[in-house]
């Protein structure tokens, strides 16, 4: 087994593919023939299918769709409609929300309302897509943690796009769709409101999203590092004790000073993720409706440091004064 146990191989074990628990009484029946894909199997279970989707999976990817083709076809028409710019330029194509002037207002379909629309079905596609994810864990008799996990996530995504925007009277404090027109909002919103990195809810998010990067990586790197006593068969460590649980407690014990079970590590792992996004989002809604500029607020409440005197001037208007 020595051969196997590094960071790159994996041992695929190919049987009959698993149909799953039964469905409870009036649920669809899943679709499609399983099928085994080998470097699918490398990062994963090879087998794909069956699927199921159901009315709620259907209506959510069908909303997806319209949203995507949208988003798609504006980016195409900006660059009036050639293929080959389309791909060169597709990093820096965005799709703005309204112009400020129009409030919350629908503008017309060039100046915002594609935008509206766009986020109209994107945002129903996701909800009715949470609803089947928390009905997918029940009938399956699971918790619903992997659904509220999710519902962290959407809590930012609705700060975003809706609900500050609705509280400071406005479509166009929204995010724009885009990859570069995002980053290029994240950028301006900080600056616009002194430097978001002086929030003290950013802080925590960006503590907690390292904290679960690190936790993260640690519980994987433990269970590769016991994968030759089986670590990987959690329920059987759980119910037929063997060595590698034993060895995977001693190892945090020695390196961190405590003991991480099974189950809490996961539940640490899960609450600092978790948290990433509802404190992020928590710091984004308070930007611009409670605190105007947190640059002022950290002088005020001693977050900023002391800068040398350069002259009577704000040293963050002087070149250089952030080197």
């Amino acid at each position: 087994m020595a051969e196997y146990q590094n960071i790159f191989t994996q041992v695929q074990v190919e049987a009959a593919p698993e149909a799953g628990v039964p469905l409870p009484r009036g649920h669809s029946a899943r679709v499609g023939t399983p099928q085994m894909v080998h470097l699918l199997g490398r990062i994963g279970n090879a087998q794909i299918g069956p699927i199921y989707l159901g009315t709620l999976g259907v209506a959510s990817l069908a909303a997806g769709v319209i949203a995507f083709l949208i988003i798609g076809f504006n980016f195409w028409a900006q660059v009036n409609w050639s293929p080959i710019e389309f791909v060169r330029q597709l990093f820096w194509l965005g799709l703005e929300p309204p112009a400020p002037e129009y409030g919350l207002s629908i503008p017309p379909l060039a100046e915002g309302g594609w935008w509206l629309m766009a986020g109209f079905f994107l945002t129903t596609s996701i909800l009715l897509w949470w609803v089947r994810m928390y009905r997918r864990a029940r009938a399956l008799g699971m918790g619903t943690h992997v659904a509220w996990a999710f519902a962290a996530a959407i809590w930012l995504y609705l700060v975003l796009g809706f609900i500050r925007p609705l509280l400071m009277g406005s479509w166009g404090e929204a995010v724009p769709f885009g990859i570069f027109p995002h980053l290029d909002w994240t950028a301006a919103f900080s600056i616009k409101y002194g430097n978001l990195f002086y929030n003290p809810f950013h802080m925590l998010s960006i503590a907690f999203l390292y904290g679960s990067t690190l936790l993260f990586a640690m519980h994987g790197a433990t269970i590769l590092a016991v994968g030759r006593y089986g670590g990987e068969r959690e329920i059987e460590q759980i119910t037929d004790r063997g060595t590698a649980s034993e060895r995977a407690a001693l190892f945090w014990r020695w390196t961190m000073g405590f003991n991480a079970t099974m189950e809490s590590i996961h539940r640490w792992a899960w609450w600092f993720a978790v948290l990433t996004p509802l404190t992020g989002g928590i710091g984004i809604l308070l930007t611009g409706t409670v605190v105007d500029n947190w640059y002022l607020w950290g002088i005020q409440h001693g977050l900023v440091p002391e800068y040398p005197d350069l002259g009577g001037t704000d040293p963050t208007l002087n070149q250089g004064a952030g080197q």
